[in-house]
């Protein structure tokens, strides 16, 4: 989740679509970390209390009292960065899907930190970040991965190869999903225990999530290790 060094509070509540009156909430409660002093002791946040503040906020979403989350965050590593913290909420947010939800071009550029050019709201209507409707100025978000759609905006990515690696991920997913459902039927369900079943695949459901994430990171490195080395290589020498 990317925020320029220095927000303010009232910026980070405005990217974090949350009041200035939660964000020190939190902070009172030691969820979240002070900000940095900059001039005039004026408080700063980074894309550190962007990322955790989202985290937070998806936990409270999910029904965790202040307690449990409290708990939760005193598991992750000491230091963890912005980038693992999304991560985190994404695992946490992907067993219950967000809905959509309204927002006016003028909350749209609140939440992504930036003005938005006609360009970039159909790149991020193409990555299906976000709807049209009737309303020229209204539009359907997907809270989840709008962060994630505006840190595509500036990337040096054509957006047919972001739209082609969307499919790819897309497909292969829908697979892994129909593979493990077919193992779920065969190996684990018991005709006539319906509620218990269900149950447990709500309880299966993040595990299994989390292990497609993690095992796709691991993957992808390897993957983009071997290429770096590949190209780092040096060419084949001149005989003597």
């Amino acid at each position: 989740m990317d925020a320029p060094p220095g927000l303010t509070v009232d910026e980070l509540a405005a990217r974090a679509g949350v009041t200035v009156r939660t964000v020190r909430f939190y902070g009172t409660k030691g969820l979240l970390p002070p900000p940095e002093l900059g001039p005039r002791r004026v408080g700063r946040y980074g894309p550190g209390h962007l990322a955790r503040l989202a985290l937070i906020e998806e936990l409270r979403h999910q029904g965790l009292t202040l307690a449990a989350i409290e708990r939760y965050l005193e598991q992750l590593p000491e230091g963890i960065s912005a980038h693992d913290l999304a991560l985190h909420r994404a695992l946490v947010a992907s067993w219950v899907p967000e809905a959509a939800r309204e927002a006016s071009r003028a909350e749209l550029e609140r939440r992504a930190g930036r003005a938005l050019t006609g360009a970039d709201v159909d790149r991020l209507a193409a990555m299906d970040v976000l709807r049209r409707t009737g309303d020229p100025d209204v539009f359907e978000v997907d809270p989840g991965i709008l962060h994630l759609g505006v840190r595509l905006l500036d990337a040096p990515i054509a957006l047919e190869a972001v739209v082609a690696a969307r499919t790819v991920m897309l497909e292969h997913a829908g697979a892994a999903a129909r593979e493990v459902s077919r193992l779920f039927r065969d190996e684990v369900w018991r005709p006539g225990q319906v509620r218990e079943m269900k149950s447990l695949s709500a309880h299966l459901q993040p595990l299994v999530v989390q292990a497609l994430v993690t095992a796709f990171q691991r993957s992808l490195k390897e993957e983009l290790r071997a290429w770096f080395s590949a190209e780092a290589a040096p060419g084949p020498q001149p005989a003597p």
